[in-house]
């Protein structure tokens, strides 16, 4: 199945906050600098959107949210995964995030609970850690790039 990826301009992002409302997920921080937004789509149309905010070589990975339409058919996978490759290109090499509701989904992409302390700094400073998400979420972690140890000779 062919994915198509577009990045969102500030005029897109009505639909994908509206999306985001409608289950309950922060909206408010959407026009803040520094943060990237994607729309996915297939040939059947939207898959859903998702988002990035890069602080070096970490990367939050925030605002995934699918239709209920496309849910259960793979589409917040392909939405991760879309964004997980946008991240790469970016030079990111570890994903958090926090979530109240899909950590057992984020488990199956690949993603480890982890203590929301080890964050580091940038991440733990961002809106969605420092006010937006509640101290109840779940904080996980995914390495986008695997160890940077030189190859045996």
């Amino acid at each position: 199945m062919t994915r198509t990826v577009t990045p969102l301009t500030d005029g897109d992002l009505p639909p994908l906050a509206g999306l985001l409302a409608a289950n309950g997920l922060p909206t408010g921080d959407l026009t803040m600098p520094g943060r990237r937004f994607w729309r996915v789509e297939d040939e059947d149309g939207l898959l859903g959107y998702g988002g990035l905010e890069v602080h070096g070589p970490d990367g939050l990975l925030r605002s995934v949210v699918v239709p209920p339409d496309r849910r259960g058919s793979g589409a917040g996978r392909a939405v991760t995964a879309a964004v997980s490759e946008e991240a790469r290109g970016l030079g990111v090499e570890r994903l958090w995030l926090l979530t109240t509701t899909a950590a057992d989904v984020f488990e199956r992409l690949g993603f480890q609970r982890t203590d929301r302390a080890s964050a580091p700094p940038g991440i733990a400073a961002s809106a969605q850690f420092a006010g937006l998400c509640p101290g109840s979420a779940v904080c996980m972690r995914r390495d986008l790039i695997a160890s940077k140890e030189p190859a045996p000779v």
